[in-house]
């Protein structure tokens, strides 16, 4: 199946990462739906994409709750034909000692990045079998394999879904459903020019990332001719997690 005639959900699309992502697949002819709990920039990216005349629809939904994720498949039942490529994007986190962490942060954190994650990969894996396969992408972190202070319930969350994505590769590959990750390093999706020549340096690559990095690794794995790659983490740091750092 060429890319034109994909049918295509990003969680997280209103802007960033996600935004990249939805573009990248738009640009090239799928029809994208976008998902996303920001209704304002929701709609403000959709509006951009579709006075292109790119072929894109949209849908406010909160990740952290079940049924809104049952709600937002419901929806898509009745709108496309099937579903062919899923990117599970959205994530959040919250920068707090563990002392200070409350639980329902920890629960908003983990019931978005990991609990959405899954119930997205359920949803739209009922979709793909009934359609010949698919392929799903969930979009980690390099947080999954190292860490700050203060980073517990979003580095939690990123390793979890590390291990929900093999899990997944495994159950769902008789359905000819291919589960990878991605876990981008630093992804610069602010004011890129205002990075300073450290930050560059930090990578072998020689520069921050940026969020078309993402975009590129998500269509390599859901290129259907990428059929033999499947629970994969392929991680896209510039080689920041293997640099070796000292104070100078």
């Amino acid at each position: 199946m060429k890319i034109d005639q994909q049918y295509v959900l990003v969680t997280g699309a209103a802007r960033g990462i996600g935004r990249a992502i939805a573009v990248a697949y738009a640009v090239q002819g799928a029809k994208v739906i976008l998902a996303d709990k920001d209704a304002v920039e929701l709609q403000k990216t959709a509006k951009a994409l579709l006075g292109r005349g790119l072929n894109v629809s949209f849908y406010e939904v909160e990740l952290s709750k079940a049924e809104a994720i049952h709600t937002l498949f419901q929806q898509l039942e009745n709108a496309v034909p099937r579903l062919d490529v899923l990117i599970n994007n959205a994530g959040l986190g919250a920068w707090k000692p563990p002392y200070d962490l409350e639980v329902d942060e920890w629960d908003y954190i983990i019931n978005t990045n990991l609990r959405g994650t899954f119930l997205c990969s359920r949803e739209a894996a009922k979709r793909m079998r009934n359609s010949g396969g698919g392929s799903i992408v969930n979009i980690s972190s390099t947080r999954a394999l190292m860490s700050e202070p203060d980073s517990e319930a979003y580095a939690a969350s990123k390793g979890g879904i590390l291990s929900l994505t093999h899990a997944l590769a495994a159950s769902l590959a008789p359905d000819r459903i291919r589960v990878n990750a991605i876990s981008p390093g630093w992804i610069e999706t602010g004011d890129y020019g205002q990075l300073k020549v450290s930050d560059h340096a930090q990578h072998f690559a020689g520069r921050v990332g940026k969020p078309e990095d993402i975009a590129r690794a998500c269509l390599y794995l859901t290129n259907p001719e990428n059929d033999f790659v499947t629970g994969i983490n392929l991680v896209v740091d510039g080689g920041m997690t293997r640099k070796m750092i000292y104070e100078e």
